[in-house]
């Protein structure tokens, strides 16, 4: 046998991969309550997590059921096609089962939406200020993301089109859009997705739209007979209050369906995950309670931050974004107060923090605990 002695094998594992993937600097979620009171020496149970858009109720006493129901048979794997929730889907979205992609949460949706139809050298157009997500599922593949402007804080559609080229293969839309909860009107976002070649494919994130009013709510998925190119992607995380189980779907038309499932996991989602959303999907009025505790938690804080003499932003979903300076300050001095909430910078948001709507109880104690934070990092600027 020869060996093989060059320089070539001299370089370390880690650089033959991709440079465009070297390069990602990975999603940081909000930071967990173990960690902060590991940090702080602080009793877990006296923190408070407004960081990461969870439903603070926890899931709905149906769903709990489900899943002790299944945690009876976790030995068997998860149904890979996810029959029985595709087909309570099917029904509630007035689409056959072929059309919908279930995912680890509706970010693995995204990423097989960038996985199926990314090279490298495409390009993907997304706002400023949008989920960050798209540009790293982008970045992933190898393929160029082109952001544009925000336009008061939201999505500029108009600037949006005009930066689609043939190189072009996804446009992302987050609609409410995570930071910001800004929001857009169903007939702006139907002109636009019609306004966009066919062969450019038109993501809609809706994972917020559950806490709009009935009256907003998106018609997207209606439009997916008339518009191949479109998807549409929900989530259980927010308002189902199944974050922690990670559950998700698109609708689509159903030959794009075939493709992410030619690149999805065989298994990627639980059968606890599958047998809970299942319940909750039945659960209307978990969901209806869940919107009232919202929009008054939305109320209490636009009380609040009025009185403290704060910017904010009006939100269409469960967080609000807050302006208040030195955010990296204020920040640290809420963790020290035992509040979590999550800093924006990442987004080009330095002076903002997203907060997330809890039960009364927690938007109460933000409020107090933010006000002493303010205090606090203006007394170390003056000092």
């Amino acid at each position: 046998m020869s060996s093989i002695t060059s320089d070539y094998h001299d370089v370390p594992a880690i650089h033959r991969a991709p440079e465009y993937v070297r390069a990602i600097a990975p999603y940081v979620g909000g930071k967990p309550i173990e960690e902060l009171a590991r940090e702080l020496r602080l009793d877990p149970a006296s923190i408070v997590k407004l960081a990461s858009n969870e439903n603070p109720r926890g899931p709905g006493r149906e769903a709990r059921e489900a899943i002790a129901r299944a945690a009876a048979e976790l030995q068997r794997y998860p149904d890979g096609n996810g029959y029985a929730l595709k087909q309570a889907l099917a029904r509630r979205h007035s689409h056959s089962i072929d059309e919908i992609v279930l995912g680890n949460g509706s970010n693995d949706v995204l990423e097989l939406v960038a996985q199926a139809f990314l090279r490298p050298g495409d390009e993907t157009v997304y706002s400023r200020h949008a989920f960050i997500v798209y540009a790293l599922a982008t970045q992933a593949r190898g393929a160029r993301g082109v952001e544009v402007p925000a336009r008061e804080y939201g999505h500029d559609l108009a600037a949006m089109r005009d930066a689609i080229t043939p190189r072009t293969r996804i446009v992302f839309i987050a609609n409410p859009n995570n930071p910001t909860g800004t929001w857009l009107a169903a007939e702006a976002v139907e002109a636009f997705v019609a306004a966009v070649p066919r062969d450019v494919i038109v993501v809609v994130d809706e994972a917020y739209d559950d806490y709009l009013e009935p009256a907003q709510q998106s018609p997207a998925i209606g439009w997916i007979g008339r518009r191949p190119h479109l998807v549409v992607t929900r989530t259980f995380s927010k308002a189902f209050g199944l974050a922690g189980l990670r559950i998700g779907y698109g609708v689509m038309d159903a030959e794009v369906a075939a493709l992410l499932n030619r690149v999805r996991q065989p298994f990627n989602v639980s059968a606890l995950a599958q047998a809970a959303a299942l319940a909750a999907l039945a659960d209307t009025a978990y969901v209806e309670e869940s919107r009232r505790i919202n929009r008054e938690g939305l109320r209490s804080f636009e009380d609040g931050f009025a009185s403290l003499g704060l910017e904010w932003l009006p939100s269409r979903g469960n967080f609000v974004l807050v302006r208040v300076g030195d955010a990296m300050r204020v920040y640290q001095a809420l963790l020290e107060r035992g509040v979590i909430v999550r800093p924006v910078a990442n987004y080009g948001l330095p002076e903002w923090l997203r907060i997330t709507v809890g039960i009364p109880a927690e938007n109460a104690r933000l409020l107090v605990a933010l006000g002493e934070a303010l205090a606090a990092a203006r007394g170390c600027a003056d000092g």
